[in-house]
This record gives C-alpha cells, sequence and structure tokens, in this order.
C-alpha cells in the first residue's frame, strides 16, 4: 500500500476537530458492495467497509475485549462483534449494545480518481 499523504483536511471526533492526512489504500472498484478490508497502520487494525456503495472505516479493535471486530456479521450499518455480541455502529464507531460501553475510533473515507484514501489523524 502507498501511505504517502496525499493533503490534509480534518475529522471529527466527539466534537473536536482534527487535521487528518488522506492515504490511499486500493481501487475502490476492488472492494465490492458488501465486503470489507483489513488493513494495518502504525500497528493498529482497521477494517473498511463498502455497504451499498458507501465507504466506512473504523478501528478493527473491540472496546469491550480488545478483540478483532472487523470480522463479525453486518446488519445494514451494525457490526456484531463475533465474541461476546456487542454492536457498534460502522458509520462512526459508536457503541450500540453491551457488554461495550465505549465507542471505536473511526475514520473518514474519500475516493479520489477512483482511489479509496483512508483520513488519519495527525499526530498532536
Amino acid at each position: 500500500m502507498d501511505w504517502a499523504g496525499k493533503n490534509c483536511n480534518w475529522m471529527r471526533t466527539n466534537s473536536v476537530e482534527k487535521a487528518v492526512t488522506f492515504y490511499e489504500i486500493g481501487p475502490a472498484d476492488e472492494l465490492p458492495a458488501g465486503e470489507r478490508w483489513f488493513l494495518e497502520v502504525e500497528d493498529v487494525p482497521i477494517v473498511v467497509f463498502n455497504i451499498n456503495g458507501d465507504y466506512y472505516a473504523m478501528d478493527d479493535v473491540c472496546s469491550h475485549d480488545n478483540g478483532p471486530v472487523g470480522e463479525g456479521e453486518l446488519d445494514g450499518t451494525q457490526i456484531v462483534c463475533p465474541r461476546h455480541g456487542a454492536r457498534f455502529d460502522v458509520t462512526n464507531g459508536k457503541s450500540l449494545t453491551p457488554p461495550a460501553v465505549e465507542n471505536i475510533h473511526a475514520y473518514p473515507i474519500r475516493i479520489t480518481d477512483g482511489q479509496l484514501e483512508i483520513g488519519i489523524p495527525d499526530e498532536q
């Protein structure tokens, strides 16, 4: 993967604007609807979803037990953790049901010239 920064933008996390740098992660047409990609950025596992042509990315770590959540079953825009059944909204990482009570970090995704790009927060 080419992790060369494309340009800066911003994202909103917990009502705080954060600067991000976008990185190419692959051609959008290679991630079909209903599928997901797994990648790692600076030792952080991330899962990218295509849900009916809309792309979302979030940490692939359940906030309940730090296990991978990305292989869970998708139910619309919710993912169900495969170990304990916690649900998260993949559009924003929000925890929806116990046993998870903390949100998962979500990342902005955009398409530039047919390439999916993920926004990674700049170090503060």
